[in-house]
Order: structure tokens, then sequence, then C-alpha cells
């Protein structure tokens, strides 16, 4: 949240008596939180909860944290991904009114992230942590949780989200790695850029120690770099999943999520204790969050998919063979499970 001395400000009564104005940036300069009315339409028709995706969305509002109030009081729970593993599909298939409410990639947490990488004192960012965690947890009804996709960038706070809200229950959701390596090809210039992007926030965050020194990082392809990204993930997510066990931690690869919607649905709605019964499962297994692309609102199925990745595999197979077999030597070596414990389904 930039700083801007002519930040209209926001009342703690219009912020409580109105849920779609959604906690959107987070100013350590005098400690603000930045407001923007979302309405649910619009949350659900944008891929990501991003600037970028809100125009016409009114202006940012500022208030002190302090005065924000404690916000909602909502369940909250999280789908935890890796990137490329149809983690949007599934926030909006759980975005059902009256059951959750779904935030996909709120930037606020990102503004936490990047805050605590300044040098913030750690004490100092799980407390506004707290504050922040709450002020997302204002569904749009009564009963309803809210379910939290955070962005990538976010997953070195997940323990300590996790942590601070006890009640909270996760999906570890992941690509299968020959999957993710090829989404990040395909993706071609675009693809590897990000990837090397987030693989520098995830070493500036501690979590990409492979025992490779500065040479070695520096000779990798971005096809190595991404393989490194998803492992250091992967090693995060198996730790959380052996703390807190399965009865707050399962995990889920998208090919069984694409291969089994219904029973998926069903079996995540026990897991984060929604109200969705059998039949209403089965109908968002049919709708628009599997038969749309998440992003784009296009019609796009599992078939096309499927023939999106094979096209991917033949344009790279030779560095992606490579690639793989590096990683599995590297996750060996590393203790890096390559299949999750817990899995949501059987």
């Amino acid at each position: 949240m930039p700083t801007d001395p002519t930040l209209r400000p926001l009342t703690r009564e219009t912020l409580a008596g109105d849920p779609a104005w959604l906690a959107h940036r987070y100013q350590p300069q005098g400690d603000m939180v930045g407001f923007r009315h979302v309405p649910r339409a619009r949350r659900r028709e944008v891929a990501f909860l991003t600037d970028s995706n809100l125009d016409g969305c009114g202006p940012l509002l500022g208030i002190k944290r302090e005065s924000a109030g404690r916000g909602g009081g909502a369940p909250l729970h999280f789908i935890l991904h890796s990137a490329f593993c149809c983690s949007t599909l599934l926030a909006n298939a759980l975005d059902v009114p009256g059951v959750a409410t779904s935030l996909k990639e709120p930037v606020i947490l990102n503004d936490l992230i990047g805050w605590r990488a300044q040098g913030a004192d750690p004490a100092r960012v799980a407390h506004v942590l707290e504050t922040v965690l709450a002020l997302l947890a204002r569904p749009f009804e009564p009963g309803e949780a809210v379910i939290v996709k955070p962005s990538n960038v976010v997953t070195a706070l997940v323990p300590a989200m996790l942590q601070l809200r006890p009640g909270a229950r996760a999906l570890l959701l992941h690509a299968p790695l020959p999957l993710f390596l090829a989404s990040v090809a395909r993706k071609g210039l675009e693809g590897r850029l990000w990837v090397r992007e987030l693989a520098w926030k995830l070493r500036r965050d501690g979590l990409m120690d492979f025992g490779f020194g500065a040479e070695e990082e520096f000779r990798h392809t971005d096809l190595q770099v991404a393989a490194l990204a998803w492992l250091a993930q992967h090693r995060l997510f198996a730790r959380i999943a052996g703390h807190l066990g399965p009865a707050r931690v399962k995990s889920l690869n998208s090919e069984t999520l694409l291969a089994r919607p219904a029973e998926t649905m069903q079996a995540l709605a026990a897991h984060l204790s929604l109200a969705l019964d059998p039949e209403a499962a089965r109908a968002i297994a049919r709708g628009p969050a599997f038969t749309r692309h998440a992003k784009t609102g296009e019609r796009f199925g599992a078939g096309a998919r499927a023939a999106r990745h094979e096209a991917a595999v033949e344009a790279h197979a030779e560095e992606l063979r490579k690639v793989e077999a590096w990683a599995g030597a590297v996750a060996s070596h590393a203790g890096v499970p390559m299949l999750l414990p817990a899995p949501l389904l059987a």
C-alpha cells in the first residue's frame, strides 16, 4: 500500500456494515489498512484480487489498523498451492453463497511478506498478521466460512497463519512435478521469468537451501530453478502436514481433482466442515468451475487441458526429461518426499 497523505478515510461503522469492503493493502508507515469495495460478483469473476483486476471498484480507503475492529468471526481455512495446479478453479468452486466465500490471492498478505523481507520485527509482523486474518474472515452471509488461497510468494508465512488460527484447516494442492515443469515451459519466457522471481523470493525467505553454492545456482537452467521452487514448497508442505496432522491438513494433486471432481468436493467439504451436501457437490462438479478456464472464463475441460500439456511435453521433451531426473536426485538427497502425506482421497 503506497504512502498517500491524501488517502480518504474509512469509518469503522462503514466497514462493519458492509462485508464487501475487502482488506486489500497494509502500510507499515502509520499502521494503516487500505480497503476497497469489492462485491461478491466481482471477486468471483477476477482471477486474482490484484489492483489491476479491481478497476472500477472505487478508491482505496484507509483506516488505522487498531480502529478497524476485530474483523469477522467466520471460520477461516486455506488452499495452499505450488502453482499451475487448478487452485483458482478450486477457489471458484468453493465460493458458494451460504456455504463459503473465497479470496483468491489477497494482496495484503503479499504486503506483509514483503514487509518482513525488508527487516520488520517478526513479532510485529505476527501481531499485524493476526489482525489481517481477522479482517479477511468477513463472509458475505451468516454461516459462511472464508477460504483464502494465498499467493505462492506468501509461502513462508503459512506456518504462522496456521499457528495464529488454530481452528483453521488447510488443503495442500499441487501438480505433479512433470506437469508443473511442462506448464512453466509452455508459458515461454513469461513462465520462466515468473518462476525465477518466485524462486528468488523463496530463497530470500530461507526456503531454497538445497546445498548448492552461488556458482551452481547461477548455472541452473530456468526449468532447474522451477524444479527447485516446486521442491521448496513441497518440502514445507510435507513439514506442515507432519506437524499438524491429517485432522487439520490434507493433500491433493491436481490430476485427482480433475479426475474425481464430485468426490473431491464432498471430501473437501467434510474436511473444512462446510455445509455442502452430496448433490450440491455433484452440481459444482458439473458446473462452470470445472468446465471453463478459471482465469479467462472460456470453455475449457479436462480434455483441452490434457491436449495442451501433451503439446508442451512434445515441444520440450528432452529438457523436461533431464530436469525431472535431476530433480528426483535432488529430492532424494534432500529428503523431500515426492508424494505428500494425508491425501484427501485414497
